[in-house]
This record gives C-alpha cells, structure tokens and sequence, in this order.
C-alpha cells in the first residue's frame, strides 16, 4: 500500500466514523433551522464529499465531526443566500447562532426521530424515512429492505417528506400529555426496523436498529419502556450468531450453541433490563418481551429454560398488549411446562382464523405432534406449514428436515 493510499483510507475511516456518530444530529439540526429535509441531506453530503477531497491534502481535523457539521451548516448558508427570501434570511440568521444550535441539539435529534415516526404518516413511509434520515442508509438499501426498485422507494419516501408538509406535522418533541402515547409509536417503528431485511441487509438495519434505539435511551433516559426495547433487541442480537449454521440454515433457540452468545450483549441487556424498572411504572410490553429473552438466556440450556417463569409473563404480556402471536408463543410454553399433550390443546384453543396464513401455527403443532409420536399428523402439519412460507427460504429448509427426520409410519411406503 502507498503512502496516498493509506492517507486515502486513514480519511475515508474518520469520515466514516463521524458520520456514523453524528449524521443524525448534524441532519436533525439543519432540518430545523432550514425547514428542507432534502436541502439537509445534501448538505451532509457534500460536507462528506469535500472531506474526501480536502483532508488527503489538509490532513484530518482535530475534531472530524466539528469539521463536517461546520461544513454542512456553510453549505446550506450559502444556499439560503442565493434563494433571497425573507425564511432564508431569518434561517440565515439562525445558522449563525451558534449558541442556539448547540442548547438546541438534544431537541433536534429527538424532533427528528418524532417526525420521521409520526403516526400520520403511512407506517413503511415512517420505517423507511426513519431509515433513510435517521439512520442514514441510502435510498437503494432502503429499497432492497422493502424489496422494491430504488425508484419506486425515491417515490415513497417523497410523498412520504410531502405528507409532513402538506399536512403541516410539526418538527418537535410531542408535548408532555402525547409523549408516552407518541414514543410508543417510536419505538414500534425502531423494532420493525430491527427485524426488517433479509440476508446482508438484516445485520444491517439490525445494527442501526439498536444505534437508534440506543440514542433513544441516551436522549429519554427516563422512557422505561426504551430502556426495555433496547434489552430486547440485545437479547437478540446477542444469539445472532447461533440463529443460522455454515450452510446458513435456520437453527432452533433449543439447539444453539450457548456458549456462542455473547455474553457482553447479554451482560449489558440485564443492566437495562433492571434500570428499566426503576421508575416503579408497570413493565410494558417491551421489558416483559425482554424479560421473558432474559429468562432463554440465563438459562444454562434447553432443557433448564425456567418455563414456569415464562408462561406468567406471557400472562402479562396478554394483558398488557393482546397478540395472537403472543398467544401463539405462550401455547408453546405452556406445551413445555405442563406437557406437549397439553401444549397441543392449548394450540386447539387458540384462534385459528386470525392466525391464518401464519406458518409458525401450523409448525408449532408439527413439532408437538412428532414429540408425541403421532407422526401422520405431524407429516400433515409440517406439510401445512410449508405451503405458508417461500420455496428457498431457511424456514422451508428447517420445515423440510424436520419433516425428512420423521420416521415412516406403518402405512406409508418408503420410495427407493
């Protein structure tokens, strides 16, 4: 390697880490003060460009991330020179102040973090522009997370930035009596982004989901229910590693490798976990999802999971926010507490209709029914279930060895 070219690398890595770092409040900041969320991006963006181009010469900054939101904040002073209107000249003015921008930089984060999950806004207008100008990827990755051409997804998101302006959705923090009522749409929206995505993508917007969910926390330190979220998402991406084997195939919670969960993401999801609970408000939905994790991961394996602990919290969860998902997940923990005969009926009580199309239902009771020994009808379920879910998928795979380990009943005929 050169000496250019590592000089060029060395920059490309501090550009890239004060983006990662500050771009969502250099962005929330400009949005403010110009009242143009296209101007503000472009305006990141080309402080990032000039950096590429000036500090290979210059040499990097004391504070890269100074550099850059200095930049930034110039660029769009200069734009708003040229537009001549009187909003430019008072956002002109605003720029200036200095002082403003920085007692007002707590607040421009969280406002843009509100704005973008505003529930007037269509939900994957609010998913993908929470993506897009919080978490800062770009239009084609936001794209390939729905699925959909870089076209259609510059599309959404305009109409989705024309809603907040048409509809006159204010830039700011809720106030005091929507708060609780306006985070809880936030922190919906931040943990479909954790599990949105597919292949190289889902490591991706998994790791923005819990940036963001961690900026959350650091700005609303007080949101117990953040604090439950983000113990949650570090339950999870603490097995991330374990989920699939080398071919990339799905591996079930109760075969993993435990020794392979992290065990600082772990460590860090209790300490939230319990300071979560610190304000003596009643858990929410959130810190018992999280807790419920809490219990899988304390557990030194399978067969120790403390199920007795687990099918009251679902209790609790039920009562809190009524799922038949979760209704679906404390059937199954009732089937290893009490028995899988037992789990079985509590599969047979659930609402089938609601659950329709849902493949997990039908696999669920497979699994029971193999467990039991009645192998027709576990062949039967696991075939339903496979009628639910994609061709190639890891969950098909996972559905078809399942369904392959079966041993052949007394009147089937094996095929050579």
């Amino acid at each position: 390697m050169t000496a250019a070219t590592a000089a060029t690398a060395k920059v490309a890595a501090a550009a890239a880490s004060a983006v990662a770092a500050e771009r969502a409040s250099m962005v929330a900041t400009l949005i403010r003060l110009t009242g143009d969320w296209e101007l503000a991006e472009d305006c990141v963006q080309d402080a990032v460009e000039k950096a590429l181009r000036h500090w290979p010469e210059a040499g990097l900054p004391r504070s890269p991330a100074a550099w850059l939101t200095t930049t930034a904040r110039n660029r769009a002073l200069d734009v708003l020179r040229r537009r001549r209107t009187e909003q430019a000249k008072l956002a002109e003015r605003a720029l200036l102040d200095e002082t403003a921008q920085t007692a007002a930089d707590y607040d421009d984060r969280l406002s843009l973090i509100f704005t973008c999950c505003h529930p007037a806004l269509p939900l994957d207008g609010r998913v993908a522009l929470t993506l897009k100008t919080v978490a800062g990827l770009s239009t084609a990755q936001v794209a390939d997370a729905f699925l959909v051409s870089e076209s259609t997804m510059s599309q959404r998101l305009l109409r989705t930035k024309r809603k907040i302006s048409h509809a006159a959705i204010p830039y700011r923090v809720p106030p005091a009596e929507l708060l609780a009522e306006r985070t809880d749409g936030v922190l919906a929206v931040l943990y479909l982004v954790f599990n949105a995505g597919y292949g190289q993508l889902e490591r991706l917007l998994a790791d923005e989901a819990l940036r963001l969910v961690r900026l959350l926390v650091d700005l609303m330190p007080s949101a117990d229910e953040a604090r439950g979220l983000l113990a949650l998402i570090l339950f999870q991406q603490a097995r991330r590693a374990t989920r699939f084997d080398a071919a990339g195939d799905l591996v079930s919670m109760e075969e993993q490798d435990r020794a392979r969960w992290d065990p600082v993401l772990t460590a860090e999801a209790h300490r939230e976990l319990r300071r979560a609970t610190r304000s003596g408000r009643p858990p929410g939905p959130y810190w018992l999802q999280a807790r419920i994790a809490a219990c899988h991961a304390s557990a030194p394996s399978a067969q120790a999971t403390p199920w007795h602990a687990i099918v009251p919290l679902y209790d609790a969860l039920l009562a809190a926010q009524p799922s038949p998902v979760a209704a679906l997940n404390r059937a199954v923990a009732v089937g290893f507490r009490d028995g899988f005969a037992a789990g079985l009926d509590a599969l047979d009580a659930l609402d089938a209709d609601v659950l329709a199309g849902y493949h997990l239902l039908p696999a669920a009771r497979a699994d029971f029914l193999r467990r039991v020994g009645r192998t027709d009808a576990a062949r039967a379920a696991y075939e339903d279930a496979l009628q639910l879910v994609g061709e190639d998928t890891p969950e098909a795979r996972f559905l078809r060895r399942r369904l392959a380990s079966l041993p052949v009943s007394s009147g089937a005929v094996r095929l050579s």
